[in-house]
């Protein structure tokens, strides 16, 4: 007799209905190789748990909203030679979430900011944390937005919580009076609770210049960088343009001749 008429709603009952989706393939695999009862039932569990570890991944991508779906894998340590790798493959084992300090990654503009960044942010999540990419001016924007409607406070409780926080492009423009305030509120509510990664094309001394009080700029600064990791990138950019077309595009090579410096203590 097929059990899957009589399963069926006892599964769904119990939320297990994902189980439907490889039992019938999985009972003709115990039948063909002879499974207990026992390696059966831990068969269709282990498929289970695999189906909601992928749909908590899943999930979790959706909500860090990240630009680009940017990992390590994909990252080309070989265009920038230089680029301290024993460091950013550190930071991927995610200790500095344990640690609860923040992570800064400093460079020209093109030169892979946003995709270690993000890579880190992608590694937080394959180890069960909770992302959240945004950017300087859109993290700011959505938090005067939310005053208009009455919902500041649970925006801002979101940035506060959230395992791990990428803003990226600090500094792109100087900040505006109140958004200072609203960015200190952020990193001071955030500090040695959860960790934070910032992107920036300036160097960490330069930063003060975005904050139109210095004061409150400086106190700011100087909770992030307690304890934080510093990747320093140069050299030519990623997007650097090709030369001009010739009749024989074919013998054009791309240009990679770029290089990276390493990493250290902020």
């Amino acid at each position: 007799m097929n059990p899957m008429p009589e399963l069926t709603p006892m599964l769904k009952q119990l939320r297990l209905s994902g189980i439907l989706d490889s039992l019938e393939t999985r009972n003709r695999q115990a039948i063909e190789e002879k499974f207990s009862h026992m390696d059966f039932l831990a068969t269709i569990l282990l498929d289970e748990i695999a189906r909601r570890t992928q749909k908590r991944f899943a999930s979790a991508l959706r909500r860090a909203n990240f630009r680009n779906q940017k990992t390590l894998e994909e990252f080309d340590f070989t265009f920038n030679p230089n680029i301290n790798r024993a460091l950013v493959l550190d930071l991927a084992s995610c200790r500095f979430l344990q640690e609860k300090v923040c992570v800064f990654v400093v460079g020209p503009c093109g030169t892979g900011k946003s995709h270690i960044a993000q890579a880190l942010g992608h590694a937080a999540i394959r180890v069960g944390h909770d992302v959240l990419f945004t950017t300087q001016s859109k993290m700011l924007n959505q938090l005067q937005a939310a005053r208009a409607t009455n919902s500041y406070d649970r925006h801002f409780a979101k940035l506060a919580a959230v395992d791990l926080l990428i803003i990226d492009d600090f500094g792109l423009k100087p900040l505006k009076t109140s958004q200072d305030e609203d960015f200190h509120e952020v990193v001071a509510e955030r500090y040695e609770r959860k960790s934070t990664i910032v992107t920036s094309n300036l160097d960490i001394p330069e930063w003060v210049d975005a904050f139109p009080n210095r004061i409150l700029g400086a106190a700011t600064i100087d909770r992030l960088r307690h304890g934080a990791y510093k990747i320093l990138l140069e050299g030519k950019s990623y997007r650097s343009p090709q030369g001009p077309k010739t009749p024989k595009p074919t013998t054009l090579k791309s240009e990679k001749n770029a290089t990276e410096k390493g990493g250290e203590k902020a």
